[in-house]
């Protein structure tokens, strides 16, 4: 039989994430409450943990048994149009520690900096509750317990500010699809399930939402495709099916169907910021951070051609002894690292001078965009208090000298290892 073709384009999957509220304990799925505009490469993945029995005495040469210990999650979530908002959600649930305060009458100033110590017994940084619609029809899940791995923002020329990260989740997750087992007789014309509907407000989405019928065959005691051609908007549906065979002996059907949504299968709204443009990044480097604002250095413009940001948590699911589960149960992170990277025309010896004098200086980057309301711009700071050149070296790009620097992000006795301030109309992250 031919089964009904459903919408697959990736243009049409979805992300949802619990960018305002943190979860309260691990694998505890939060409400979903913004739909976030991601790159189509942003995917997040269920990977099963299974193992054949390769080394056991099977009698065979061949393994002959697959064992199924879970599985786990992951993924990576990218911005090439960055928003603030996209760098707020990231940075909040990457670096781990958030403070929020209000900015005229509709705007927030979020400040987020890295956490230090643990969220929990189980949680070094914060988890989110992550769902995915995948294609138009074809199914949605739901994800427990997503840590940030690493944060990389940048910034290149001729461009938009990009934000990516890597997702890494417990494995607990649910789906919005349903597969049940009716008995009935194989020269049954008609099908009714135990309780749901099927999703769609006409037959024909109905009939697309219903993903395939297939019965046990009594003689072969092999699975075999039924054609079906109707859908019921009742619940319990009624599905209408070509009978299988001719034969009134009782056997099984199994339905794959997507059932009417509720719950966490309703996704909420987007919320919408202009993309930050790279041309209004401001670079200021040498200076001193005070707490408040950079004070001294000197602004580069013209010489700059891209820098980013890195910062890795080093961030290990891990399922232990007592967690009555089949997913991982904690989330530790053994040491955050974070690499800031420039490549910049070779104008000056100013950065191979700090290199060899192995002294430290602080960068300030501004990215601001358009105001929301009189004075208040929607605006991306990130501060480095301190940071060390680790490596200089020139090479040529279009005829000109150019320099990849390389610093080493340090963490300050007072101010840290890095700040940033983002300026939006969403009232919190992680809160």
């Amino acid at each position: 039989m031919t089964r009904s073709i459903r919408n697959f384009l990736a243009t049409h999957n979805l992300l949802a994430v619990s960018a305002q509220h943190q979860e309260t304990a691990i694998n505890s799925e939060q409400e979903l409450d913004t739909l976030l505009l991601a790159d189509l490469s942003s995917l997040l993945n269920y990977r099963g943990l299974k193992a054949a029995n390769r080394e056991e005495m099977t009698g065979k040469e061949e393994a002959d048994r697959v064992y199924d210990l879970g599985g786990t999650v992951k993924g990576t979530l990218t911005f090439s149009r960055a928003q603030p908002q996209h760098f707020a959600f990231l940075l909040a649930y990457a670096l781990g520690q958030v403070q929020t305060t209000a900015q005229g009458s509709s705007g927030y100033r979020h400040l987020l900096q890295p956490r230090s110590g643990e969220v929990d017994p189980a949680r070094s940084n914060p988890s989110f509750t992550a769902a995915m619609r995948f294609g138009r029809q074809v199914l949605k899940r739901r994800f427990a317990s997503c840590f940030l791995d690493q944060v990389k923002a940048e910034f290149p020329k001729d461009g938009w500010a990009k934000i990516s990260a890597t997702v890494k989740g417990t494995g607990k997750i649910s789906d919005n699809t349903e597969v049940e087992d009716i008995s009935a007789a194989f020269n049954a014309g008609s099908l009714t399930l135990a309780a749901h509907g099927v999703a769609g407000d006409t037959a024909a989405e109905r009939l697309s939402n219903l993903q395939a019928v297939q019965v046990l065959n009594p003689e072969s005691q092999a699975w075999e495709e039924v054609a079906y051609s109707a859908v019921s908007g009742a619940a319990p549906a009624v599905i209408t099916i070509t009978p299988p065979g001719s034969s009134a002996t009782a056997t099984t059907f199994r339905v794959y169907y997507l059932p009417p949504e509720s719950g966490w299968m309703l996704f909420p709204s987007r919320v919408e910021e202009p993309p930050l443009k790279v041309s209004q990044v401001a670079v200021n480097i040498g200076g001193r951070w005070d707490g408040s604002a950079i004070l001294g250095g000197y602004q580069w413009a013209a010489e700059l051609r891209r820098l980013s940001w890195t910062c890795t948590n080093n961030l290990t699911p891990e399922r232990t002894p007592g967690a009555g589960v089949t997913y991982a149960n904690r989330v530790f992170r053994s040491g955050r690292e974070q690499k800031l990277e420039f490549d910049r025309d070779f104008r000056d010896f100013l950065l191979a001078q700090h290199l060899r004098d192995n002294d430290t200086l602080a960068i300030h980057l501004l990215a601001l965009g358009p105001e929301f309301e009189s004075g208040l711009n929607y605006q991306v700071e990130l501060i480095f208090p301190r940071v060390a050149v680790l490596s200089a070296p020139v090479k040529v790009s279009q005829r000109r000298l150019g320099e990849e620097v390389e610093f080493a992000v340090l963490e300050d006795d007072t101010y840290g290892s890095v700040i940033a301030r983002v300026q939006n109309k969403v009232s919190g992250y992680a809160a």
